[in-house]
């Protein structure tokens, strides 16, 4: 049983598209909740998994938050959260979507939500969880400044091999391609743990988070050095895999930075989408071409990126392998499709720098 009960994810109008990630990781893995259905009534009576990746995982889609209560309580399993899994541009939370979650406070359902809008805020949303005797977990809220770490230079003590796992846009698949490299170690018997830096993977149920975009800047990079720190200090783990933000060149979100200089990775995982020619939501804004990116990545770390793993939207699958073989001419690397073969491939390329102890 995971630790925080059982979720109802809801993605009115979003599942599928870029603005449902937070959905799309909840429904591919989780280890915070146990997913009893999406709500998103375009795919009402599907299967969340098929939807996704054409693999059915047993949670389905349902038209309403009543439908979804009903299926989890004739499982055996009673819902006790409502998850927000859209994950729109800006981080608000639409009409529709609070006059839902107000229905769903009013059914005696606990609410997280990762957006920059705080539920916990709102004055009629708060009023009736404490009526109803709910809780409200703003994820997003940053924790209070006397909490919060300077860089100190802790980082160099830890002994576990640092993979960044970052990407040439956002909304591209870094997380779950760092969840894939976490599992495939995992296989291999090897301690891994995932540093978390955005709302999903702490939905998800990484250990060691912090979300990277609530956080005042001069904290950034102390807080990054702490959480791989601590999971050190904690664990003593083989495989620390850090989740990456946006990316290098992206306008809006110019991600990876920090990462790079506070998470001080030895090895660096670029993941790519083939298909894309712009940055996610900006128009005339081309994402510049794959050697370049990674051409920044290692001339500020001063570490390689050892591998591309790919984003397979709107490729054809037949394509994806040859696709694979063409980056690895073009930049000589090993390319991957991490959801088809999950994570072995890569995992193959990175278990030899795992340190000796």
């Amino acid at each position: 049983m995971n630790p925080d009960g059982n979720a109802i994810v809801y993605c009115e109008g979003a599942f599928n598209t870029l603005n449902g990630k937070t959905a799309h990781g909840l429904v591919r893995f989780c280890r915070r909740y146990t997913i009893a259905a999406v709500v998103d009534s375009r795919y009402a009576g599907r299967d969340a998994g098929d939807v996704l990746d054409g693999r059915a995982g047993g949670i389905p889609v349902v038209e309403s938050i009543e439908t979804a209560m009903q299926i989890a309580e004739t499982a055996g399993r009673p819902a006790t959260h409502l998850v927000i899994g859209i994950a729109p541009d800006g981080g608000r939370l639409g009409k529709k979507a609070r006059q839902d979650v107000i229905r769903a406070i009013d059914l005696k359902l606990n609410v997280d939500c990762g957006l920059h809008d705080f539920l916990s805020e709102d004055e009629e949303i708060a009023r009736r969880a404490s009526m109803r005797g709910v809780v409200i977990r703003d994820v997003r809220r940053p924790p209070s400044r006397d909490r919060l770490h300077f860089f100190s230079g802790k980082i160099e003590e830890v002994a576990a091999l640092k993979i960044a796992v970052l990407g040439t846009d956002s909304a591209v698949g870094k997380r779950t391609t760092a969840w894939l490299t976490v599992q495939a170690f995992e296989r291999l018997g090897y301690r891994t743990q995932m540093i978390g830096t955005g709302q999903t993977a702490w939905m998800q149920g990484a250990r060691y988070s912090i979300i990277m975009d609530s956080l005042v800047n001069d904290f950034v990079s102390g807080e990054i050095e702490h959480a791989v720190w601590l999971a050190w200090n904690d664990q003593h783990p083989d495989v620390i895999v850090i989740e990456g933000q946006g990316s290098l060149m992206n306008p809006a979100y110019p991600g990876g930075f920090e990462l790079l200089a506070a998470g001080r990775p030895d090895v660096v995982v670029l993941q790519h989408a083939p298909a894309r020619k712009e940055y996610d939501g900006f128009p005339g804004y081309p994402i510049q071409p794959l050697y370049r990116q990674i051409q920044a990545i290692e001339t500020i770390s001063g570490k390689p990126v050892v591998a591309v793993t790919v984003n397979h939207e709107d490729l054809i699958e037949d394509q994806i392998p040859t696709i694979c073989d063409a980056i690895e001419k073009v930049v000589g690397l090993p390319a991957f499709d991490v959801l088809r073969d999950q994570g072995d491939g890569l995992a193959a390329v990175l278990v030899p720098h795992v340190k000796k102890r």
